[in-house]
């Protein structure tokens, strides 16, 4: 807890979702939550009024209390929602409170992109754990059978390693986008930055030319069509299970490998653990690999935090209070936070942390901690930005895409048209 003096006496709204019961094994809500109860100790003359809901229910009040223009003093603001409501002026910009934050040098400026407008204004300082959605869980003693030391890093190599598998009766790589949305989140959104590279995306975001019917994004289109359709690596089903009945494919040793987000990874490694010793310890990651075609960000993948810390701007009619609001800012996402869930939890935050000390963790998360933070690229996750009715449109274009039934460039235009009816 940093040691400030603030001449604020009086209340402070905040409204977050890490509840108690999400706490529980949940590293970003334990943090979160602990280093709320040191502020408050630190503070004792601030009334801090939390108003703690469900993640789910949080997305609904936030947004009635939005079109209200109603928004808490304190509050979490969605990536995907940062635009519009700071065009509003419902967010404060808190540009310069940022770069005057003591944990500034220590920022993981990457983290800012969802929270920044087309104008390079900065409207939340990101909040919570830093988490891929798209990681290849794999069983390194199953692919070594296969000849191979490590994961593949092209396709190519993959499909060979799926004729060896297929002989074996085993799934190549489990995978499962019945909620249409997995095929964004943890795949495409990956292998379209092997195509676009981040400059695409980020002219997407602020609409300075960017199209989903550019070539570069077709082609990714094309890559993932040929993947699932006409190669042998995925499980069959792949369209119609979700990504919780591909990891257990996975588990049960019927496929050889995975492709999820961080929650994946947490239940697999909790499961494996419990049950299967010698499979928990033959737990490898890896990226997506390399199409032949893509020329951009070999070793990248999707990592973000889809959440920031923001403040209405009607906390700054009153300076004293607002120094208060920014101070739970900086501590919410600062050392704290960062500090706390990297010693408990092998996680990361906001701001870096230096020489983690990862000694009293098993293996495995060891490696996941480096692979997610030290090892490895980083690009965006395409559905913590734009907006929901654009993502609707090109998750179902791609469950039709790969079930045969769309072209990559029907489903490119499709969004695309979506993208300037509602963005």
């Amino acid at each position: 807890m940093a040691a400030t003096e603030l001449a604020y006496k009086g209340e402070l709204e905040l409204m977050h979702f890490s509840t108690s019961e999400e706490s529980q094994g949940n590293g970003g809500s334990d943090g979160l939550r602990s280093v709320i109860a040191a502020w408050e100790k630190a503070h004792p003359d601030i009334k801090l009024n939390q108003n703690v809901l469900a993640n789910a229910e949080y997305k609904t009040q936030i947004a009635t209390l939005a079109s209200a223009n109603d928004l808490p003093d304190v509050f979490l603001l969605q990536g995907m929602n940062t635009i519009a409501w700071a065009k509003n002026e419902q967010v404060l910009d808190l540009t310069d409170i940022i770069a005057a934050s003591p944990y500034a040098d220590a920022y993981n400026k990457a983290f800012f992109a969802p929270f920044t407008t087309p104008d390079g204004k900065i409207y939340g300082l990101p909040v919570l754990t830093g988490g891929t959605c798209t990681v290849v869980i794999y069983d390194k003693a199953m692919w070594k059978e296969a000849g191979f030391d490590a994961f593949p890093t092209t396709w190519a190599e993959v499909e060979k390693a799926a004729e060896y598998f297929e002989s074996k009766g085993i799934d190549t790589i489990a995978f499962g986008n019945g909620g249409q949305w997995q095929m964004n989140s943890c795949f495409v959104s990956t292998l379209g930055n092997r195509y676009t590279g981040p400059e695409w995306f980020a002219s997407l975001i602020a609409k300075t030319g960017a199209k989903f019917t550019d070539e570069a994004f077709v082609a990714a289109l094309a890559e993932t069509q040929r993947l699932f359709t006409q190669t042998k690596i995925f499980n069959e089903d792949f369209n119609a299970v979700t990504n919780e009945d591909a990891r257990e494919y996975y588990i049960a040793g019927e496929a050889a490998a995975f492709i999820g987000g961080n929650w994946d990874e947490a239940y697999i490694w909790a499961t494996l653990n419990a049950d299967n010793q010698e499979k928990f310890a033959n737990i490898g990651f890896a990226v997506l690999p390399q199409p032949a075609d893509a020329t951009k960000a070999p070793t990248s993948q999707n990592i973000g935090l889809g959440y920031a810390v923001a403040i209405n701007p009607k906390v700054a009619e009153n300076p004293e209070k607002l120094a208060a609001a920014i101070d739970l800012a900086y501590e919410l996402t600062g050392p704290a936070f960062s500090g706390y869930v990297a010693k408990y939890y092998a996680l990361g935050g906001l701001t870096k942390v230096a020489d983690v000390d990862l000694s009293a963790f098993d293996s495995v998360t060891q490696d996941f901690y480096m692979w997610s933070y030290v090892d490895t690229e980083t690009c965006e996750i395409y559905d913590s930005y734009i907006n929901g009715a654009v993502w609707s449109v090109l998750n179902t274009g791609m469950q039709a895409m790969c079930n045969g039934e769309k072209t990559p460039q029907e489903v490119a235009d499709e969004t695309q048209a979506a993208y300037e009816a509602n963005y």
